[in-house]
């Protein structure tokens, strides 16, 4: 085996709690690790990732309350009453009773709420919508590397040779309480070192080296020994931050009592302590909420609002620990689900695989607000109808990387294996463009008529200028048409759209120009 292929093979099976307990260490050597440093993003800035597992239902965690009559019909057994919600004014929307911090963040300008956010032909299983979340990649395309692991494949040259190194002594990656190698494998290697348990942090070890021999065995185990040593070096540096780290906010849920937050408290105290790491991961599992959604009588309970629950006091006590230990500023949150659920709730209280659902960006640089506007919902929902997808994930993606990491268009294109629509996330670093111009009423219109169509309907629009895309979305919020119209000028147009054997139901119409876009419904007779 090349040792390119064996790095490759090892790196995504390494795992923190194995290498700090005592064992002997016969693959081991004492030999120092090369100091060149071969490269680095613009700037030292941290995201961390909460991946919210099983697929959240979005119409129950951000309720738009100008479709609560239409919800009322599609979802009573589910339905939160208005008056238990957070309404997040001015726009009409309410948020999960249990999400009462996430309003406070809302209010003190911390969290940017993305709408329906998706991709255009949306996979119903868990492992592989995973899998497209976590590569980039489209629907139909299957890639061995994730975007995450690009990014930092395409920064630290040469990982994981000459590292670590005085310019990068930590690993590039953290994963705590998850596991997604395919989010951080870039082309060549695994980037991500990951840690079963914060237990690990009360375990020594003592390693016992044997020397190799001089033989071309010994050589090739010599070989070996330095990346063992880089192993070894990295569980070194995470307990090393760990205990210069502190956590300084003193409202963190009870130990034990919500793993989420015990996982995050973990991620501020290694942040605290120096740890140059870019990306964290953790995980909040339970979200696939076929059965017992809801408490019967009682829809602000249940298995979902526990979880929400658990969120909100994780993120809340994260962030206000960040902000106490005087790092929240070059620190980032974000929350992503494989897929959201159905619009129409099942008869066990709870609602089956969907399309699109809200992301969360927390923190003191986000552009505060809610971006894009409330689904559109039909007035009769059966139980093909889903959420198409107003923003793909890849923008969201696309724009952390060149608004929180400044990284150049070419560079983010590279990464991402294509261009996307640029989204206003980061306020003061490398944004272009506010929230409040994307979610102009005025900047985009759109106008269906016959609607209901029956042989073929009229798009009629008025348009800023640009690159522009036409797409429909059947009623499970799949992309069943679509036409790049390319770059066109400021000015209103009239394109026909036909009927092409589709089956009858809700279907929606969603036009982007450049970095804006609307969606419309659009009933198929």
């Amino acid at each position: 085996m090349q040792r390119r292929s064996f790095i490759k093979s090892l790196a995504p099976v390494v795992a923190l709690p194995a290498i700090l307990k005592p064992f002997s260490v016969n693959a081991f050597s004492t030999g120092g690790m090369l100091n060149a440093f071969l490269g680095n993003p613009p700037n030292d800035n941290i995201l961390v990732m909460i991946f919210l597992n099983g697929g959240n239902d979005g119409l129950n965690t951000l309720v738009p309350l100008d479709q609560y009559a239409k919800l009322a019909a599609a979802r009573s057994n589910l339905l939160i009453p208005e008056s238990s919600l957070h309404h997040l004014s001015p726009k009409p929307v309410g948020l999960h009773p249990s999400l009462s911090h996430f309003k406070t963040l809302f209010n003190e300008n911390k969290l940017q709420i993305i709408q329906s956010v998706g991709y255009p032909k949306p996979n119903f299983s868990h492992f592989r919508s995973t899998d497209i979340w976590n590569s980039g990649s489209d629907a139909d395309e299957y890639i061995n590397s994730g975007w995450i692991g690009r990014f930092l494949e395409k920064n630290f040259e040469g990982y994981p040779f000459g590292y670590p190194n005085a310019s990068m002594p930590d690993p590039l990656a953290v994963q705590i309480g998850a596991n997604m190698p395919l989010l951080f494998q870039g082309h060549e290697v695994q980037t991500a070192f990951n840690i079963n348990s914060t237990e690990i942090f009360n375990v020594n070890y003592t390693p016992v080296l044997d020397p190799a021999p001089e033989t071309p065995a010994g050589s090739e185990l010599t070989y070996i020994r330095q990346i063992g040593s880089q192993i070894r070096n990295y569980a070194q540096s995470i307990i090393n931050a760990y205990v210069q780290g502190s956590n300084s906010y003193s409202g963190y849920p009870g130990e034990g009592t919500n793993y989420l937050a015990d996982l995050l408290k973990t991620v501020a105290r290694l942040i605290s302590g120096g740890m140059k790491t870019r990306i964290y991961l953790v995980s909040l599992y339970g979200f696939d909420t076929h059965a017992s959604q809801v408490d019967n009588g009682n829809p602000s309970g249940g298995l979902h609002a526990t979880l929400l629950k658990m969120l909100n006091d994780a993120v809340f006590a994260f962030q206000r620990d960040l902000e106490q230990l005087g790092v929240a500023d070059k620190t980032l949150g974000m929350t992503f689900s494989e897929f959201g659920r159905r619009i129409i709730s099942n008869a066990s209280t709870g609602t089956d695989h969907g399309a699109a659902a809200p992301m969360f960006l927390f923190g003191t640089k986000v552009q505060p607000g809610i971006l894009g506007s409330n689904p559109n919902l039909p007035l009769q929902s059966n139980e093909d109808d889903n959420i198409p997808m107003q923003y793909d994930f890849r923008s969201v993606y696309a724009s952390i990387l060149s608004q929180w990491f400044c990284l150049p268009t070419s560079e983010t294109s590279q990464i991402m294996m294509d261009g996307f629509q640029e989204l206003p996330l980061i306020k003061d670093n490398c944004s272009t463009t506010s929230i409040e111009e994307l979610n102009r009423d005025d900047a985009l219109s759109l106008r269906i008529y016959p609607n209901p169509m029956i042989s073929y309907t009229r798009i009629q629009t008025s348009i800023p200028g640009g690159p522009t895309r036409l797409e429909l979305f059947d009623p499970l919020g799949r992309s069943v048409y679509s036409r790049d119209m390319g770059k066109l000028s400021a000015g209103s147009y009239i394109w026909e759209l036909y009927n092409d054997h589709y089956t009858r139901g809700n279907y929606y119409v969603r036009l982007q120009c450049g970095s804006y876009q609307q969606v419309s419904l659009l009933q198929v007779l």
